[in-house]
């Protein structure tokens, strides 16, 4: 088992407080979805966690597995094997995706990687994701609509093999259809790996794919409210403000 432990964190960008004593763990075989209004840090704290440097961290400590990680790189953290996959994947020129999933498994498994079995995995989550396996041969996000990038990060995933995955408003762009594709199939990673997953929602209809067995509430940098799905239910009948103000707003 696996976890993820984040206590106690303070973290500044451009002098201005966005998480503000933050604590949450998760373990694998936990899916936890953090929700709440714009601005609250929600994205922030998956950027933090990868170690996006554009961030400071002020105080507080990261945990992978009882070690801190804090001043760990993004490519230390990969390796560790924490995932993000982004609200805004960026569209890189001249790299395809199978060039850099391959450079990427061959640093991960060295000597074990071996051709035949990537290029065999590499079609079978593109038919899973309904990508066309052009695709995989051309530039990261190259022309690809904003559905096909989001598709794109979840073939990373299956390709990648994580066991902590952060998913930053994956459902962002998505059609109906594309929804349900990206949501079944990290449902499908999720039971077939047993990591831990943490998803970064405004939505419900991305849950309804992706059963949470923990939902947060942010607001001010900071966990407000926790429960099981039934919070979901809640917040699209109350809004935020009302449960925040039934619940402790603490961060214990």
């Amino acid at each position: 088992m696996h976890s993820l432990k984040i206590k106690d964190l303070v973290v500044d960008i451009d002098n201005k407080r966005i998480l503000d004593g933050l604590n949450l763990e998760i373990h694998t075989g936990e899916i936890h979805a953090i929700m709440g209004p714009n601005g609250t840090g929600k994205s922030t704290l998956s950027k933090v966690i990868m170690g996006d440097d554009t961030y400071t961290v002020v105080s507080g400590s990261i945990y992978y597995d009882d070690t801190e990680i804090n001043e760990m790189t993004v490519d230390e953290r990969a390796r560790l094997g924490i995932f993000l996959g982004m609200q805004m994947p960026i569209e890189i020129e001249g790299v395809t995706n199978a060039d850099f999933l391959r450079t990427a498994l061959h640093t991960k498994q060295e000597n074990e990687f071996k051709l035949m079995p990537f290029i065999k995995n590499i079609n079978a989550a593109c038919e899973q994701l309904k990508m066309d396996k052009d695709m995989i041969h051309r530039g990261i996000n190259k022309g690809f609509s904003g559905g096909e990038r989001k598709k794109n990060e979840i073939l990373q995933m299956y390709m990648l093999k994580p066991n902590m995955v952060l998913l930053d408003e994956i459902d962002s762009g998505l059609d109906v259809d594309s929804l349900k594709i990206v949501g079944e199939n990290v449902t499908k990673y999720y039971e077939e790996n047993e990591c831990g997953v943490l998803l970064v929602t405004h939505y419900q209809r991305l849950l309804d794919y992706i059963k949470p067995n923990f939902v947060h509430i942010m607001m001010n940098g900071r966990i407000v409210v926790s429960g099981d799905q039934s919070l979901v239910q809640k917040i699209e009948a109350e809004g935020y403000e009302n449960l925040i103000k039934e619940g402790d707003p603490s961060n214990e």
